[in-house]
C-alpha cells in the first residue's frame, strides 16, 4: 500500500527473525530485510524507500528507540506486526514502542492470547491481557478450527503416575519445596528414564515407520550463517528415508535437566538392550528459574545468558556440549557466540531428526517448529498458554504416518490440560483436540454438531476389516471399477485407523486380519495403484477426483531387504519347507512398494541361492553383478561415455538422487548435433535420464547407498 511507508515485523527471539525471513522469501525473495544489530536497524530505518519491510527483534527496536529519541521514523505511517504477541509485550519495551510512534497501525498474532483467566503471574504488567495491549480481536482461528481444517494434528495425552499423592500442591512454599525434593528422588528419576527408554521406539514409531525426507547436509555451516546474517549459505538437502520421529523432554528446572541427562547416560551404558539414543540438553539462566510462573514456562527463551549460570550448572552444560561435539564433530561451548551457534545447530538437528531426545527447561517449548517431532515427555508443571504452547511442538503436520502429537505426562496435568483446552478452544474442545478412546477407533463413533443440528458416523476398524474380509475374499478377482474404488476406500480407512490404533496397547491381539492376509490385501491395493496412477509420481494419487491412495501409510509398514534375507537364510533344502519360505517372500515383496520394482532380482536370487550359504555375502555379490550387467547394457544401448557414466552414477549414489541439472548429464552423452530435426539431442537426454532413474530406483537402497566398483 503506497500510503504505508514502512512495515516492522517484530519478533522476540533472534532465531525467529531468521525463520520469519525464510517465510517472506517463500512469498517473494528479498521482499523483507533482517538485521544483525541496532546500528544496522538504524541504517534501514534511515532509508525507508529501500527497506519497506523490516524484520527485527523487540529488543533491538527498544534499543533503537532509547538511542534515537528524535528519529523521523516516529512520524511516518508505519505498520507494526508483533509475532507471538502473548510474550514480551507487557513491559517497558512495549510501552516505549507504543509511546514513541505517532502514526501507526499495530497488529498482534498469537495462538495463545493472554485472557483475564491466564493473566495471573505475568511479569512487568502494563496491560494485563492481549486485548488490553493490542485492542479488540480482529479475527479468531482456534486450535479447534486448525485441527478440523487439518492444518495441525490432535494430541494423544498419557498420564503416567509416578507418586502416590497429588502433584498439585500450590498453597504453601514449604510444601512446594518438599514436593520438589520428592519429585527429584533418584528412584523416581530412574523409574521415569527406564519407562522412556522402554517405550521410546513405540511412542516415536521407530519400529516400522519409514518415510521419505529431505535431509539437511550442511548443518554447521547454516548454523554459523544464521549467527552472521551477512553470510549467504544455501541449505544443501538430499533425499533419504527416515524411520520414526524424535522427541523433547520438558523438565522443571536445571537440576532436573542435570539429573535426567546423567540417568539416561547411565541406563543406556548399563542396558545395551535399550535403544542407544542420541541425547542432548540445553538451558540458560532465567530470572525466574527457581520459581515457575503461572504458565509453567519461565522467562521466554534466552539463548545468551550462560555467563549468569552458577558454576556447577555451567560446567555440566559444558560437558553436555562436549558430548554433543563428539557425536556430531562440532566445536561448540558455553561462550556467548558459540553457545548461540550450538542452539541453532541443535535446532537444525532436531528438525533433521539427527537427535533423538533433547532435555529442555524452557527452550524449544514455544515458537519452535520441527515436523519430525511427535513426542513430548513432561516432568514439569505446565499451565494455560504455556501448556498449550509446549504441547503444540508435537502437532506440526509432516505426513500421513504422523497422525497426532504424543504427550506423556509424569505429573498430574490432566486438570491443567482440560482447563487450557477449554480456554483456547471451547468447552467441548477436548473431543476435537485430543485423540478419542480405543473403543471409538476400534468400533466406530458418531459425532454431533449441535450448531448445525447434524450427526456424522465414523466407522471403526473392526467393521471395516470385517467388510473387507466378507466382500473381497482373497483369491477372488475384484470385478469392476466401482468395486475397485470401494476396496481402495476401505483399505485407506484401514491403514489410517491401524496407524492410530497401534499406539494403544489394547490393539495387540485384536487385529482380526492376520499379518499374511494384510500383506495379500496390500498387494491387491498396490496392483490397483499401479493400474490407476497417472504419469507423475506422488504420494497421494487421485482416482477420478474422488479417491486417493495413502502411499505413505503403505510404505510405513514396508518390509525391507534385511527381512527378506532373513527369510532366505531359513531355506534348508527341504522342498516343502523351502516352498513355504518362497511363498512368504513373494507375498512380502508384492506388498512392499520399495521392493516391487526389484522383485525379479529378489526372486532370481531366492531361486538360486544355496541353502546354508552366507546369504548376506551372496546377496551383495549378486546385486553387484546384476547392477554391473544393467549398467553395461545401458551404456551400450545408448552409446554413452563409459568412464563419465560410472563417475556420474558413483556421485548419484553418494548424493542419494539422480540430478538432472548441471553439465554432468551432458558429459555422458555421445556426440550429438545441438540442433537438428525433432530435437534429437533433447529426446536422447530425456530418455537417458529416465533410464538412469529407473536403474537408480532398482539398486540404490539394496546397495546401501554405495555404488559398487565397476570394472
Amino acid at each position: 500500500m503506497p500510503e504505508i511507508e514502512q512495515v516492522l515485523f517484530v519478533v522476540d527471539r533472534k532465531d525467529l527473525d531468521y525463520q520469519t525471513m525464510k517465510e517472506y522469501d517463500r512469498f517473494e525473495k528479498g521482499a523483507a530485510n533482517s538485521n544483525t544489530s541496532t546500528a544496522v536497524l538504524k541504517r534501514q530505518l534511515d532509508n525507508p524507500e529501500q527497506n519497506r519491510i523490516l524484520i527485527t527483534t523487540i529488543q533491538k527496536l527498544a534499543s533503537f528507540i532509547s538511542k534515537n529519541p528524535a528519529h523521523p521514523v516516529y512520524n511516518r505511517h508505519i505498520v507494526l506486526i508483533f509475532d507471538e504477541c502473548h510474550r514480551s509485550q507487557f513491559g517497558d519495551m512495549h510501552k516505549a514502542i507504543t509511546k514513541k510512534f505517532k502514526k501507526y497501525h499495530m497488529f498482534g498474532f498469537t495462538g495463545t492470547p493472554i485472557f483475564p483467566d491466564n493473566a495471573v503471574g505475568t511479569k512487568n504488567v502494563l496491560f494485563t491481557t492481549t486485548e488490553g495491549a493490542f485492542g479488540s480481536r480482529l479475527h479468531s482461528y482456534t486450535i479447534v478450527d486448525a485441527i478440523r481444517d487439518e492444518n495441525v494434528l490432535p494430541f494423544r495425552v498419557d498420564y503416567i503416575s509416578t507418586m502416590r499423592e497429588e502433584d498439585e500442591i500450590t498453597d504453601e512454599q514449604v510444601a512446594a519445596i518438599d514436593r520438589e525434593r520428592a519429585l527429584m528422588s533418584p528412584e523416581r528419576i530412574a523409574h521415569i528414564v527406564s519407562y522412556v527408554l522402554q517405550h521410546f521406539n513405540h511412542k516415536t514409531k521407530r519400529d516400522t515407520r519409514h518415510y521419505d525426507f529431505k535431509l539437511l547436509k550442511n548443518i554447521s555451516d547454516v548454523a554459523a550463517a544464521k549467527q552472521h546474517k551477512g553470510q549467504e549459505v544455501s541449505e544443501v538437502k538430499i533425499n533419504t528415508k527416515l524411520c520414526g520421529f524424535n522427541s523433547l523432554f520438558a523438565v522443571a528446572s536445571i537440576p532436573f535437566a542435570k539429573a535426567y541427562y546423567t540417568e539416561f547416560k547411565r541406563q543406556m551404558a548399563e542396558h545395551p538392550e535399550y535403544p542407544q539414543l542420541k541425547i542432548a540438553t540445553i538451558y540458560s539462566y532465567a530470572a525466574n528459574e527457581a520459581s515457575e510462573d503461572f504458565t509453567g514456562l519461565g522467562d521466554d527463551e534466552n539463548n545468551e545468558n550462560t555467563d549468569k549460570l552458577d558454576a556447577p550448572s555451567r560446567e555440566f552444560l559444558e560437558a553436555c556440549i562436549e558430548d554433543y561435539n563428539k557425536m556430531f564433530g562440532t566445536s561448540y561451548d558455553t561462550s556467548a557466540e558459540k553457545f548461540q551457534n550450538y542452539y541453532k545447530d541443535l535446532s537444525l538437528r532436531l528438525k533433521n531428526r539427527d537427535v533423538d531426545l533433547v532435555i529442555v527447561v524452557n527452550m524449544f517449548l514455544t515458537g519452535f517448529d520441527a515436523t519430525t517431532l511427535n513426542t513430548l515427555w513432561v516432568d514439569k508443571n505446565l499451565r494455560m498458554h504455556g501448556l498449550l504452547q509446549a504441547y503444540s511442538r508435537t502437532n506440526r503436520i509432516l505426513n500421513s504416518i504422523k497422525s497426532y502429537g504424543n504427550i506423556i505426562c509424569f505429573r498430574n496435568l490432566e486438570p491443567a490440560t482440560n482447563a487450557a483446552l477449554q480456554l483456547f478452544g471451547d468447552k467441548n474442545a477436548g473431543g476435537m483436540i485430543l485423540l478419542r478412546t480405543f473403543d471409538d477407533y476400534y468400533f466406530g463413533y458418531t459425532e454431533s454438531s449441535p450448531d448445525k443440528g447434524t450427526q456424522k458416523d465414523y466407522p471403526g476398524y473392526k467393521p471395516i476389516v470385517e467388510e473387507i474380509l466378507e466382500n473381497y475374499p482373497l483369491g477372488q478377482v475384484i470385478l469392476g471399477e466401482e468395486a475397485e474404488k470401494n476396496f481402495i476406500r476401505l483399505f485407506n480407512a484401514l491403514l489410517r485407523l491401524r496407524n492410530i490404533l497401534e499406539a494403544f496397547d489394547q490393539f495387540s491381539g485384536q487385529e482380526i486380519m492376520t499379518w499374511e492376509q494384510f500383506l495379500d490385501y496390500k498387494s491387491i491395493y498396490l496392483d490397483l495403484y499401479e493400474k490407476y496412477r497417472p504419469g507423475k509420481q506422488g504420494e497421494k494419487v487421485n482416482v477420478n477426483d474422488d479417491i486417493i491412495f495413502e502411499m505413505e501409510l503403505v510404505k510405513s509398514v514396508e518390509i525391507n531387504i534385511d527381512y527378506i534375507l532373513f527369510l532366505v537364510a531359513q531355506k534348508n533344502g527341504d522342498t516343502g519347507h523351502d516352498s513355504e519360505i518362497v511363498v512368504k517372500i513373494r507375498k512380502a515383496v508384492g506388498s512392499t512398494p520399495e521392493l516391487r520394482n526389484k522383485s525379479d532380482l529378489i526372486m532370481d536370487f531366492v531361486d538360486n541361492v544355496s541353502p546354508g550359504s552366507d546369504v548376506q555375502d551372496e546377496w551383495h555379490r549378486f546385486v553387484a553383478a546384476k547392477l554391473g550387467n544393467e549398467v553395461n547394457e545401458l551404456i551400450n544401448s545408448e552409446n554413452l561415455k563409459r568412464d563419465k557414466t560410472l563417475e556420474f552414477l558413483e556421485q548419484s549414489f553418494r548424493n542419494g538422487e539422480i540430478r538432472e541439472s548441471g553439465t554432468a548429464i551432458a558429459a555422458i552423452l555421445p556426440p550429438l548435433p545441438l540442433f537438428g530435426k525433432n530435437n534429437v539431442r533433447e529426446e536422447k537426454k530425456n530418455r537417458v535420464i529416465e533410464k538412469l532413474k529407473t536403474l537408480f530406483a532398482r539398486f540404490y537402497d539394496i546397495c546401501g547407498g554405495t555404488f559398487p566398483h565397476q570394472n
